[in-house]
């Protein structure tokens, strides 16, 4: 059975996709680097073309910013690492005394009700001591192990930090050329739609990230108020770490919760006080989930709450932490590829064209 030009050339374009998916899959372990260089070098792209503009070389604006953004990172980082490695060793000491005032709090009022359960503090104490004191080493050992990766996955670490700032780098000073030859390869009789299509999705992502940032900012600003308001030392990095974290969903929110209840456990040793911060949490959560990402990213992007979450779900299924990562950007080019195909149905015959009406119907 021979197959016509249009039969061909959707097989064509099947089997290119179908092989481009099997490459991504094939490729995936050493995609994130890739990625993330790529959101950074898309991201700072319009930063060095306003330096360019100013006339700054585009090598010195490239490095200009790739410095700048690191240079933030690094300061994020040296603020909330040394928070971490200062408040394990006060776990160990500290959560035992805490379990048995909870314990002298909650088994009188068990004893009314005729139950006898009380926390093991001992045992506890046992657990922490294995995990915290001097145990470190073996811990992270196994689970390397368990991962079957060894001692190369500090290398593979260090050696992506490394290799990310690089290739954004190399990126945003070829993007201009870059982008120029992608475009080539579009067939001719597609150029016009697929420069519509890009430009509609260039915007989009532009609102998008626009958005993250001033929600970024904004919970960085609520966290670190809030939790100086209710007494917590380290409310500065706790704060501003849980405001910038929040760039991964989800994720981002809970490495904060976890770091703020940790801090206000060793500070405060009493439920009201951790209880406190866990509202101030749950109040940023309500903001966060409710408001300001729908009004900010979603409502800019055209994305319902419903189809953010998600989005989040299914983009971390498929791809993992780069899944995640990328789910609202790459659900904003989506988005234009939904709103085109929807108005070709909307004017296709398939909508338009009535049925006819039969006899004795109506």
């Amino acid at each position: 059975m021979s197959l016509t030009a249009t039969q061909a050339r959707a097989l064509a374009w099947l089997v290119l996709a179908v092989a481009a998916w099997w490459l991504l899959g094939l490729l995936s372990p050493v995609l994130l680097p890739f990625v993330v260089a790529g959101v950074m070098a898309y991201a700072l792209h319009p930063v060095v073309e306003r330096l360019a503009a100013r006339r700054v070389p585009a090598w010195l604006g490239a490095g200009l910013a790739i410095a700048v953004l690191m240079l933030l990172l690094l300061a994020v980082a040296l603020m909330v690492v040394p928070v971490v490695t200062r408040q394990l060793p006060l776990l160990r000491e500290q959560i035992p005394s805490l379990l048995e005032q909870f314990n002298a709090w909650l088994l009188p009022w068990l004893q009314r009700w005729g139950a006898n359960v009380q926390i093991d503090v001992t045992l506890v104490r046992d657990l922490l001591r294995r995990l915290i004191s001097g145990h470190e080493g073996q811990l992270v050992d196994g689970v390397l192990s368990s991962l079957r990766i060894g001692g190369s996955a500090v290398l593979a670490v260090l050696g992506n930090l490394v290799l990310m700032p690089i290739v954004a780098y190399y990126l945003l000073l070829d993007w201009n050329g870059l982008v120029g030859r992608l475009q080539a390869l579009v067939p001719p009789r597609w150029q016009g739609r697929t420069q519509r299509f890009l430009g509609e999705a260039d915007g989009v992502l532009g609102q998008y990230l626009r958005g993250q940032l001033l929600v970024m900012g904004l919970l960085a600003v609520f966290y670190t108020v809030a939790l100086a308001l209710v007494g917590l030392d380290l409310a500065l990095p706790v704060g501003v770490f849980t405001g910038l974290a929040v760039f991964v969903p989800y994720l981002g929110f809970g490495l904060g919760l976890v770091l703020g209840l940790l801090a206000a456990l060793l500070q405060f040793q009493t439920l009201s006080g951790v209880l406190l911060v866990g509202a101030v949490y749950a109040v940023g959560q309500v903001v966060e989930s409710f408001f300001l990402t729908p009004r900010l990213v979603g409502e800019r992007i055209g994305l319902h709450p419903i189809a953010v979450i998600f989005a989040l779900m299914a983009f971390g299924h498929v791809l993992g932490f780069v899944g995640v990562l990328i789910a609202l950007p790459a659900s904003a080019v989506l988005l234009v590829a939904v709103r085109r195909l929807q108005a070709l149905y909307l004017s296709s015959p398939l909508y338009t064209h009535a049925a006819p009406v039969r006899d004795g119907e109506g």
